[in-house]
């Protein structure tokens, strides 16, 4: 066995060995996957488009807590590339890298702060990721008024952002690995 296979020490700031860590990584990447597959299926009567109940965050959430920040990047970085190849091709993975990229550093942001739940911090990454969209978006029409979503895309990124950040904090009980958090 390697060094670097061995378990770190409890008080470390990743828990679990690296290879027990790049398995749970695989699992929740294809996880993730489903979960984009699953969103698809859905339909939601809004009317407005962009309007997911963001599943797949879950599996980020997840990861941010229970692995660290480079780990749930690469999740959602290969989650939105495989599944816009897959599902919504090139625009919906410029929409949602965009989304999920300014999602994840508004999260790792909060996270570090240790002032929020984990509910506050996938509430406060569902705004930004609709945000995130909205500017890509505003941009690739040249036309602000895109903004004009933003107040139901804001009230959908809150609401299913606590969903979720429920939801990853009782299913992370479950994961092998210890949370990453500052108690």
């Amino acid at each position: 066995m390697r060094s670097s296979d061995k378990a770190r020490p409890a008080d470390g700031p990743a828990r679990g060995s690296r290879t027990q860590r790049l398995a749970v990584a695989a699992l929740l990447a294809t996880l993730a996957l489903i979960f984009s597959y699953l969103e698809t299926l859905i339909p939601l009567p809004v009317g407005i488009p962009g309007v997911k109940p963001g599943i797949a965050n879950l599996v980020i959430v997840i990861a941010l807590y229970y692995l660290d920040f480079r780990y749930a990047l690469s999740i959602n970085v290969i989650r939105i590339l495989v599944s816009g190849l897959l599902f919504s091709g090139a625009f919906g993975i410029i929409y949602s890298m965009a989304g999920a990229l300014l999602s994840i550093c508004v999260m790792w942001l909060l996270k570090r702060t240790g002032l929020f739940s984990m509910a506050g911090v996938s509430m406060a990454g569902g705004v930004a990721h609709n945000v995130g969209q909205l500017l890509v978006a505003s941009l690739l029409v040249s036309d602000i008024r895109m903004f004009t979503y933003l107040p139901v895309l804001m009230i959908s990124g809150i609401v299913s952002g606590i969903i979720v950040g429920i939801l990853a904090f009782y299913a992370g009980k479950a994961l092998p690995l210890k949370p990453n958090v500052k108690i």
